[in-house]
């Protein structure tokens, strides 16, 4: 049997993989990230066990994975998004290879576009944006993102696990270089019912954005305007 690495999509349980799915109808043990929907984790079986790692840290899920992975049940690790763009999945991964179980990846629609998207904001468009960076707001230690090097990549930036530190990711951009009317966006619970989002500059970000809710992904780059003209366009009823 194996362990299974399944991305559930960004949000919307509708938007999880027919693979996925598939898996998570036939497991036998189900390990759930919170920001899962409950619609999905209701799709497993009735006698199958269902763990939330709610409370748990990272090494208490990588040690019960390949716990339950000695035990030759079908185990499904239902993880927010894709497992391997911030999703450690990667870690999960190495343990279990480590311990000799054999695991699958299931790729997930990642929130790097699709959030974006359900704001419409296209993280690349023609004559304005040809590349995407991703980034955590957190940086890779934890400490300060690299901001000069965010700042010098050009086109879209995608920043997850900001939206606590708006203000201080807009201020270290424009400090590196980026101009305060560059635009810019929060998508908070993207392609859910409760979705929230605002658009601005790095200048009026941080006030625009006070009361939204997590998770939520930072958009930077002139693609925003872009989103701004789109939404604007579907508010004007068209012309016969």
């Amino acid at each position: 049997m194996t362990v299974h690495l399944v991305g559930a999509g960004p949000g919307d349980p509708g938007l999880i993989t027919a693979r996925g799915l598939e898996l998570v109808r036939a497991c036998d043990v189900l390990v759930a990230d919170v920001l899962v929907s409950q619609e999905l984790i209701d799709e497993a079986p009735e006698d199958a066990i269902v763990v939330s790692r709610a409370g748990m840290k990272q090494e208490e899920v990588t040690r019960l994975l390949v716990a339950y992975g000695t035990t030759g049940l079908d185990i499904v690790r239902l993880k927010g998004g894709d497992p391997f763009v911030f999703g450690r999945g990667g870690e999960e991964a190495i343990a279990l290879a480590e311990a000799g179980i054999p695991f699958e990846v299931v790729p997930g629609v990642s929130s790097i576009a699709a959030v974006p998207a359900s704001a419409l904001i296209p993280v690349t468009h023609r004559g304005v944006s040809d590349r995407v960076t991703i980034a955590s707001g957190h940086g890779a230690d934890g400490d300060e993102p690299d901001y000069a090097s965010l700042a010098a990549t050009g086109g879209t930036l995608v920043l997850f696990m900001g939206l606590e530190r708006v203000e201080q990711l807009c201020r270290g951009l424009v400090a590196a270089g980026l101009p305060a009317s560059t635009p810019a966006a929060v998508v908070s619970r993207g392609t859910l019912p409760d979705q929230e989002s605002v658009s601005g500059t790095l200048e009026t970000l941080a006030e625009l954005a006070a009361g939204l809710e997590s998770p939520a992904l930072v958009i930077v780059g002139d693609v925003v305007a872009v989103g701004a003209g789109l939404a604007a366009a579907m508010a004007v009823p068209a012309i016969a």
